[in-house]
């Protein structure tokens, strides 16, 4: 390069590195809409109250807080298994190979291509010359210095992109395991229904034979013998019919902890409720302990970066370019002195005329944020209603609960008492079924309440993160050498 080209690629880079600034819009988290508490929070009831110390708070495995070892340990065949989450998984490590990619581009890239040409000309005489060879080992590299933080806006769209994937990835597992607690207890359910149908049959399998014994002896009609046998067969088919309930609760249970339906068998059992305490927390902790909330605010600090990339766009490009190496005719002087060559040099590229393409980029880029941040506060929103939704649920089925046990107690009297009267030959055999329809559609309903306690119970849980918090998110180092921050086990 000659004296005049050296000073003119110094000057310019004098004045790109005097002129360069901090491209894009500066991001803050953005405000979102906030209660002081949750309304739906009984007043002076120890059960949900907010929690102030951290001890209260859900941890981790929130599953345990059931205290069932069968569920236990379908929960950490979830974390292990379940195919869906290992998507997320590898989705997540997709987006932090991205940084990665986008890291390398405040570096050069260095290249080399050695190579060996034969070649032979034709000579004005009409002969040909000589075969030439020529063997040259050239190295070049190039690098866009950062002036306008195109690369730097990139690192951080991605890092933020990669974080996002995270707390998808978090908020995967916590609703896969959602599911399969749900699923668990309404199986659990559907056996505590079975073994009411079957203590059922029983009782009308008696009242049959005691129909058919009075019809023997000539006080019953033979009308009654058959509405006995027609309630003993329909309750039959009743039982019957859950069977179809619980093979497919379990089949469900199956996939989600990564297995054939064929591989696993759950035993019988009840559920062990009322559902136990739920520490709720103050509603500004919300934002902090839901992945989904998470993911979505990354999602719009990501989009940011993407408003400062597309400004980026109006701004010069510098790139600085050089090459060098060895290349002689003969192998024998290649290595020597005079077969150096190389180069260097600066260029700038600018587009002048798009006809509005990098404005229409912009708007584009404008857009995705805004809706992105559309879908961050409504995210939230409904995070609020899911939270006020299953402590409404938990509330007044409790109370439901209470009343239907009451009732319950009065069917169960009324059954003795029609039993009586009608082995007096005061009412028909018509009362004393209409009565134990009525006695077993209320210990149904009570089972049915209790189920649903449990899964709001589950519901309430999800709804304030299942103990993830936002702390557990990777930050840039993490998502830099590989880690994946700490993600709730």
């Amino acid at each position: 390069m000659s004296e005049v080209g050296r000073k003119g690629a110094a000057a310019i880079a004098v004045l790109l590195l005097t002129t360069a600034c901090n491209v894009g819009p500066r991001y803050n988290r953005p405000l979102t809409p906030m209660t002081p508490a949750y309304k739906e929070l009984p007043p002076g009831d120890d059960q949900w109250k907010a929690s102030t110390p951290r001890d209260g708070e859900i941890k981790g495995k929130w599953w345990e807080i059931f205290n069932d070892p069968q569920l236990n340990a379908l929960e950490e065949a979830v974390n292990i298994s379940n195919q869906n989450i290992k998507q997320a998984e590898a989705n997540f490590r997709q987006s932090r190979a991205l940084v990665a990619a986008n890291r390398a581009g405040y570096y050069p890239t260095i290249g080399a291509s050695p190579g060996i040409s034969n070649s032979r000309s034709a000579l004005a005489t009409g002969k040909t010359s000589a075969i030439s060879s020529l063997f040259s080992i050239p190295v070049s590299a190039s690098w866009e210095p950062d002036f306008w933080g195109r690369v730097r806006l990139s690192v951080e769209n991605a890092t933020e992109l990669a974080q996002a994937s995270a707390g998808t990835l978090e908020n995967a597992r916590l609703l896969y395991q959602t599911d399969v607690a749900v699923d668990y207890f309404e199986l659990l359910s559907t056996d505590m229904q079975e073994k009411l149908l079957d203590d059922t049959i029983e009782a009308y399998e008696k009242a049959l034979q005691l129909t058919v014994n009075r019809f023997n002896g000539g006080v019953a009609s033979q009308a009654d013998v058959s509405q006995a046998r027609t309630q003993v067969d329909t309750t039959r088919a009743e039982r019957i019919d859950l069977n179809v309930a619980r093979a497919q609760y379990e089949h469900a249970i199956a996939v989600l902890t990564g297995q054939p339906p064929a591989n696993l068998t759950i035993p019988t059992g009840t559920i062990k409720g009322p559902p136990p305490p739920v520490p709720v927390g103050l509603p500004s902790q919300l934002l902090e302990r839901r992945p989904d909330i998470a993911a979505a605010e990354r999602q719009v600090a990501a989009l940011n970066a993407e408003v400062g990339l597309a400004e980026t766009a109006y701004y010069p490009t510098l790139t600085l370019s050089a090459s060098g190496g060895i290349e002689s005719s003969a192998l024998t002087t290649l290595f020597r002195w005079p077969s150096r060559f190389w180069s260097v040099g600066p260029s700038i590229s600018q587009t002048l005329f798009d006809f509005g393409k990098r404005r229409a980029q912009l708007q584009q880029a404008e857009a995705a944020y805004d809706a992105s941040l559309a879908t961050y506060r409504q995210s939230v929103l409904t995070a609020f209603q899911e939270v006020e939704d299953n402590l409404s649920a938990l509330h007044y089925l409790e109370k439901e609960a209470a009343q239907e046990d009451i009732a319950v107690q009065e069917a169960k009297r009324s059954v003795a008492l029609e039993l009586d009267r009608y082995k007096g030959g005061v009412d028909s055999y018509l009362n004393v079924i209409t009565t134990q329809t009525i006695e077993l559609t209320d210990e149904r309903t009570y089972v049915t309440i209790l189920q649903r306690r449990m899964t709001a119970a589950v519901s309430l849980i999800t709804a304030l993160g299942g103990g993830w918090n936002a702390a557990n998110l990777p930050n840039a180092d993490q998502i830099r050498h590989g880690a994946a921050g700490n993600p709730t086990p």
